[in-house]
């Protein structure tokens, strides 16, 4: 079973990688964006890692409430939206108990990734955040590590399609041929998670 432990160091994780991947990812975003993806979630996960150490919410839900406020209150641009519904849809979807099973939580997960799609109506196959999101979650039954694999896979696979949603749409087919930042980054969330759960 997962207790809020777990969560916090699945945050902490998160906060420690895209950390050390933030240069990264806004290379990446230059392109095709407006080169802050990486600086933005820098800020936003570095200030959910000092809100968990401060408050400690003691059941998982809570940590992953709070964990969205926070990047809703701190990121610019699209993503703290994203990722902050991401959370907290997730966190409401694990309501108050104070330890959830690998089932409860891919259920929540898959929850909170179409409160994504539902907020920025993105789809699989729309060069998102979605294309990492959604194989992962459907892996997530298989283990942590199979969700990382499929998490990866998912954000290199968003290298030759055209951008529908967001920014990168504005820029037609000169979108093709870069991977999604923000795939990318959500790929980062679930390599936390595997990390956090020792896989």
């Amino acid at each position: 079973m997962l207790d809020a432990d777990f969560f916090r160091r699945w945050m902490t994780a998160t906060a420690a990688s895209v950390d050390r991947e933030a240069e990264r990812l806004t290379a990446l975003d230059s392109p095709i964006g407006d080169a802050d993806h990486g600086s933005n979630l820098q800020r936003g996960f570095t200030a959910v890692a000092a809100t968990l150490e401060k408050e400690a919410p003691d059941t998982p839900g809570a940590v992953l409430t709070l964990a969205g406020r926070q990047l809703i209150s701190t990121v610019g641009g699209a993503s703290g939206p994203l990722y902050g519904t991401l959370l907290r849809r997730t966190g409401k979807a694990l309501g108050d108990a104070g330890e959830v099973s690998e089932e409860q939580l891919a259920e929540a997960l898959r929850a909170g990734v179409e409160a994504v799609m539902t907020l920025g109506g993105a789809a699989p196959g729309d060069k998102t955040m979605i294309d990492t999101l959604v194989p992962a979650v459907d892996a997530l039954g298989t283990g942590f590590a199979a969700a990382r694999t499929a998490a990866e896979q998912g954000a290199l696979a968003t290298t030759p399609l055209q951008a529908r949603k967001g920014r990168a749409s504005y820029l037609g087919e000169r979108s093709i041929g870069h991977q999604d930042p923000g795939a990318t980054s959500a790929a980062l969330l679930i390599a936390a998670l595997a990390e956090a759960a020792g896989e």
